[in-house]
Formats: C-alpha cells, sequence, structure tokens
C-alpha cells in the first residue's frame, strides 16, 4: 500500500474524530437548496480537514443507477476512460472527452490530505487526454462504433461546433480545429485561440450563443480562496466571452469560483451556469449554486459568497463586496455540481421545462451530497419548485464506495433522451422514458 493511501486513510480517520465532535456541537444542517436557502453560519475547519470520500468502485456487470419513476437507464457506451465532458454532433455522432485531474506534487500539508484522499477515489491520476467518438448505427440507444475522434490534447473538456470549425476546450485555452461533416476523426493540427493559466479548477467549458457567433468559456480559479494571493488568479473564476469571427475574447463576468456547465434558457434567452463554491466553513456553507450570468456581473468570489456574506478567512475588498450578484438558486453544500443541460417539457415524460444538472459529489464534508442527476423546474425563465431526481444510486448502501460519479449532461440525437458522464463508472448513460 502506498504511502499517501495510508496517509489518506489516517486523515479520514483523524476527520473522523473531528467530524463527530462538529456533529455533536452543530447538529445537521438542512440541505441549503433553492432560492431563500437557509445558510448555516460559517465554522473555519482549521488545521483538521473534513474529508471524506467514498472508495471508487465502479459498476457490477449488469448494475446501473437507479432511474425516477416513469424513466429508465441504460449504457450507452462502457469500459471508457474517465469520461467528463459530452457533445452531440448535428449528425448523431456522441464526443466524449476523456481527461481527468493530473497528478501533482501537493503544495501543503492541507492539500497533501486532499491529493491523498483523490487518488484513492479515482479522481486524479493519468489523463487520457483524448476525445472519442462514439455512434449508434442502429438507433437502439446503444453505440455500436467507437474511434478516437482526438488525441494528444491537454485535458480536454468542452466541445462546440460552428460550420466547419470544431473548438476544444484545453486546460491551457481553446483550441480551433478543421471539421468536415461526417468524420469520424481530426488529424489536422489545430490553432489555439485562447489562452489560459492551467491546473487547479483545470476544467474549461465551452457553449455557443444560440446565434453561433460567440463563445463562452468557464475557467477556474487556481485555489479554493485565493491563498497564493491574487496575482496568479488573474484571469481566472470567470467565464470569458470569445468572438469565433475574430478570435477576439473578453471576461464575460467573474467572481465565479468554478464555473462549469453551462446552458441557454431559450424563453429569456439567458446564460445560466452552475458554480462550485469554496470549502472549510462546513457541510452547508455555502452551497453550489445555478445562477443566471449576467454581462459585467461579479459573484462575490473569494471575497463573499451567496451575495455579500463576508468570508473572514481572506483579505477584503469593500468594493467589491458591494457589487457582489446573490445567485439564483442554491444546489446543497459541496455536491460538486458540473453539468448542466436545459431539458425542454416532453422531453422525458412527467418532466416540465427545466434544467438537468450533473452532481460529481461531495468529499469534503462530514455527510455525502451530491451523486445524483437532478432535476430543477423552471416557469417563465426561473427555476420554480424543489428539484427532483433523475438518476441516484451511484452510492453503496453505506457509502464508503461509489459505483460511479455524475458529471456532463446533454440532450441526445433523438430530443427524447439524456446522456450523462459517469468517471468513475467509465460510462455514458442514456436516460429515456420507461
Amino acid at each position: 500500500m502506498r504511502f499517501s493511501d495510508l496517509f489518506a486513510r489516517g486523515v479520514a480517520l483523524i476527520g473522523g474524530t473531528a467530524l463527530q465532535v462538529r456533529r455533536l456541537t452543530g447538529g445537521s444542517p438542512e440541505p441549503a437548496w433553492g432560492g431563500a436557502p437557509a445558510i448555516p453560519p460559517a465554522k473555519p475547519q482549521g488545521l483538521v480537514p473534513t474529508l471524506q470520500m467514498p472508495t471508487a468502485r465502479g459498476w457490477n456487470p449488469g448494475q446501473t443507477p437507479t432511474a425516477a419513476p416513469g424513466l429508465k437507464v441504460n449504457a450507452f457506451a462502457a469500459n471508457l476512460d474517465h469520461p467528463r465532458w459530452i457533445e452531440v454532433l448535428p449528425n448523431g455522432d456522441v464526443l466524449v472527452a476523456e481527461s481527468t485531474s493530473q497528478d501533482r506534487a501537493p503544495r501543503s500539508v492541507f492539500d497533501y490530505a486532499m491529493v491523498s484522499t483523490m487518488r484513492r477515489a479515482a479522481a486524479m491520476g493519468v489523463s487520457a487526454n483524448r476525445i472519442t467518438l462514439l455512434r449508434d448505427t442502429d438507433g437502439d440507444g446503444v453505440a455500436e462504433t467507437r474511434e478516437v475522434f482526438l488525441k494528444d490534447q491537454r485535458q480536454p473538456f468542452g466541445m462546440a461546433l460552428a460550420g466547419d470549425t470544431f473548438y476544444v476546450g484545453n486546460t491551457d485555452g481553446v483550441v480551433a480545429f478543421t471539421y468536415s461533416p461526417g468524420a469520424s476523426s481530426i488529424t489536422g493540427p489545430g490553432r489555439k485561440i485562447v489562452t489560459f493559466k492551467p491546473d487547479g479548477h483545470w476544467t474549461r467549458s465551452l457553449l455557443l450563443s444560440p446565434d453561433r457567433q460567440k463563445l463562452y468559456a468557464g475557467v477556474g480559479s487556481l485555489s479554493n480562496i485565493a491563498e497564493y494571493g491574487m496575482a496568479v488568479e488573474e484571469g481566472r473564476a470567470a467565464i470569458y466571452e470569445i468572438d469565433v469571427a475574430t478570435g477576439s475574447s473578453r471576461i464575460f463576468a467573474a467572481g465565479l469560483r468554478n464555473a462549469v456547465g453551462m446552458a441557454w434558457e431559450p424563453h429569456t434567452g439567458a446564460l445560466w451556469t452552475v458554480v462550485n463554491e469554496r470549502d472549510g466553513l462546513g457541510d452547508e456553507t455555502p452551497p453550489d449554486y445555478l445562477t443566471s450570468v449576467r454581462a459585467g456581473g461579479f459573484y462575490g468570489w473569494p471575497y463573499c459568497y451567496w451575495g455579500q456574506t463576508v468570508d473572514d478567512r481572506v483579505p477584503q475588498d469593500h468594493a467589491m463586496v458591494a457589487k457582489a450578484i446573490t445567485p439564483d438558486y442554491a444546489l446543497g453544500g459541496h455536491t460538486a455540481s458540473l453539468g448542466l443541460c436545459w431539458v425542454p417539457a416532453g422531453t422525458l415524460p412527467g418532466f416540465p421545462d427545466g434544467m438537468a444538472i450533473g452532481q460529481h459529489g461531495s468529499w469534503n464534508r462530514s455527510t455525502l451530497s451530491g451523486y445524483k442527476l437532478v432535476f430543477v423546474p423552471f416557469e417563465n425563465g426561473r427555476p420554480a419548485g424543489p428539484p427532483r431526481d433523475i438518476l441516484s444510486g451511484f452510492l453503496a448502501a453505506d457509502e464508503r464506495e461509489s459505483y460511479g460519479r455524475p458529471v456532463g449532461v446533454t440532450l441526445g440525437a433523438d430530443r427524447r433522451s439524456l446522456l450523462m458522464a459517469d468517471d468513475v463508472g467509465d460510462v455514458i448513460w442514456r436516460v429515456t422514458g420507461a
């Protein structure tokens, strides 16, 4: 057994004692969900971090997640290598970005504990650094064809197609490739149109504007609360807007610690995103969130959260706090909400308009949260009501092992199904009506 594994177990044991103390003194807070969540007061954890993450196990033969009543789920493709994000092309081909957090040297004792825990949970390792093409040739909901579409990338994540140009969100920038309709691979060289700082929150999601003239990219922070200084965070914790014709870019919105999935709400035309908030203040403090994104808006990181709630661990900028925008909808503390997809009414039976959200699941709270594909209903362009599960059952009953972890989610080519990437199960799941 590696020293890092032993260290992770030791941290879990020490942290477990601290967790019991926290539970006895603080109780179990109600989940912070919705437009007006009850967010407990911050309780900084100090030198003993809360690190609790199930060991990655994968799915047994024939085992699947649990679909909500009226739905069914099947494996669209299996035996992938850490599938993270999905893009469906106009001809129905399904592209899957296979990548993961790169193993690295820890920066501190706390970071060593976190890295050791992430390794044990298969959340960090050697990245495949490729995009795979899946093709369901007979329309039975299972991919029969699999080919390497694009290889030798740097932690590819977001993908987008505009005309004959295919865009890839690598951790160090956006790369454009020439694409021929129906092609099963790209072999020509790409050209980098935007450069980003790599590492840290490394995922770079992409979303085209409805008129396909602008490309939006999510760039997460390097750190938790800018503990290495703001200079290294310059240009991070933001959503970028890129002009497709010229390649020029600007920061569209800032103060978003780690904005990952993005989607358009079609009735209002607003851009929405899901954001992973900061760690170390308690199980439900602060919650991850779903929010509309205003051009020029600032959403608080690192100075404050959920509007103007100040994080006392951070050197303050009162002018920035004063203009921080309160998010629209809380998604629970540390749920690691990553995937986001607009789901029109009728896509799944019994589900109205709304957003599907892939919750990767917590690693830093006393009781686990997330590990689900959830749905938030919308009315008149806004969240309207409590969330509903679409898929659950990603954890063992004792929560010590995970069969899978939800990440990216998108509409299937038939517009009557959802496809969801599971980067522990190494599966793309397909959800339809029963």
